[in-house]
């Protein structure tokens, strides 16, 4: 043990503690000067307080005499001999919104305002009787009026009524005899139309017997466009040569179609072959893939125990060599550099 360095601590220790006593010891006489300051300047305002409640009271007493205050009315003695009433007029200044002295109906001159509506009403009604007997009047004149004028439009609908009853006789036998004249006409212009058409009828049937339609002439149905077009309300049907010529066209559609069908089917069976080749390709390239893959796990798996065995083994070292040796005191010495 460095006994030096002990003492060098305990001497240094005392002197740490005498500065600290002697900071408290000014700390306590700098806290003792504030109280007495404080003591003095609590009794300097406790005298300004009662200096300035003394000047306000005698303020009060020399210049705000109770008679002079707002709410002296409340408390006046006299106040009942000085009270005057709650409203002197309906324009006193006094009924305010908020004083509720004045309320509709209840104004100071309502004898006077009740006597005068009374007079007015009864001025009204008589009023009213009045217009209602002059109303009725004019409704009874109107309604004379209207009768009158009725009676007049009837007698007048009337007589249009028989006007026209004679212009609708005289119309009817008008169009009787029009509608016969039209009726006897008609009849001779049917029978003129019903010969006509039977003389057209014969023509036409003897036109069509000696024509080219019904005699079934081919060259009838060629068009005026070419010999190849024909005219389809005359054209009566092919002719053998034309119908060997359709038959031949269509034998070498079908071999054409039969062949194209054979050019397909082997177009399918080499792209299924392909198919199928490329698929055998697949797989070999990802059996291959496989095969790689497990080398390369096995590769890593072998790193993995060759570095698993080396901690192991750097474990063991740390556990029965690095940590079995404890420190001892000449360790600790050599950390203990305080000057003595």
């Amino acid at each position: 043990v460095d006994i030096d360095a002990l003492d060098t601590q305990v001497k240094d220790r005392k002197i740490q503690e005498a500065a600290e006593k002697a900071r408290n010891e000014e700390l306590a006489n700098e806290m003792k000067q504030n109280d007495k300051i404080m003591c003095m300047l609590e009794e300097r305002q406790k005298n300004d307080i009662r200096n300035i409640n003394k000047a306000i009271g005698e303020f009060q007493k020399n210049f705000q005499k109770p008679e002079t205050r707002r709410e002296f009315d409340l408390s006046d003695p006299q106040g009942l001999k000085k009270d005057r009433p709650a409203r002197l007029s309906d324009n006193d200044p006094r009924c305010t919104v908020s004083g509720l002295q004045k309320f509709m109906g209840e104004d100071l001159n309502y004898d006077q305002r009740m006597k005068f509506q009374k007079e007015q009403l009864r001025e009204w009604s008589l009023q009213q009787q009045r217009d209602w007997k002059n109303a009725l009047a004019d409704q009874k004149f109107a309604d004379d009026l209207y009768e009158k004028s009725r009676i007049e439009l009837d007698q007048k609908t009337m007589e249009q009524q028989r006007k026209e009853e004679e212009s609708r006789r005289a119309v009817c036998a008008a169009t009787k005899d029009f509608n016969r004249t039209q009726a006897a006409e008609l009849a001779e212009r049917k029978k003129l139309e019903k010969y006509q058409k039977m003389k057209d009828d014969m023509e036409e049937i003897s036109s069509l017997l000696q024509g080219n339609l019904l005699s079934e002439n081919p060259e009838q149905a060629v068009s005026s466009f070419g010999r190849h077009r024909v005219i389809t309300d005359r054209w009566k049907g092919m002719n053998q040569d034309q119908l060997m010529a359709i038959r031949y066209s269509q034998q070498q559609q079908v071999l054409e179609k039969l062949r194209l069908k054979e050019e397909e089917r082997r177009r399918d069976a080499e792209w299924d072959r392909q198919s199928i080749q490329a698929a055998r390709a697949q797989l070999v390239l990802e059996r291959h893939q496989q095969r790689q893959n497990r080398e390369r796990r096995q590769v890593l798996d072998n790193i993995n125990a060759e570095l698993s065995q080396e901690q192991k083994s750097k474990n063991i070292y740390l556990k029965e060599e690095a940590y079995s040796n404890f420190p001892t005191g000449q360790y600790y010495a050599q950390f203990n550099t305080t000057s003595r």
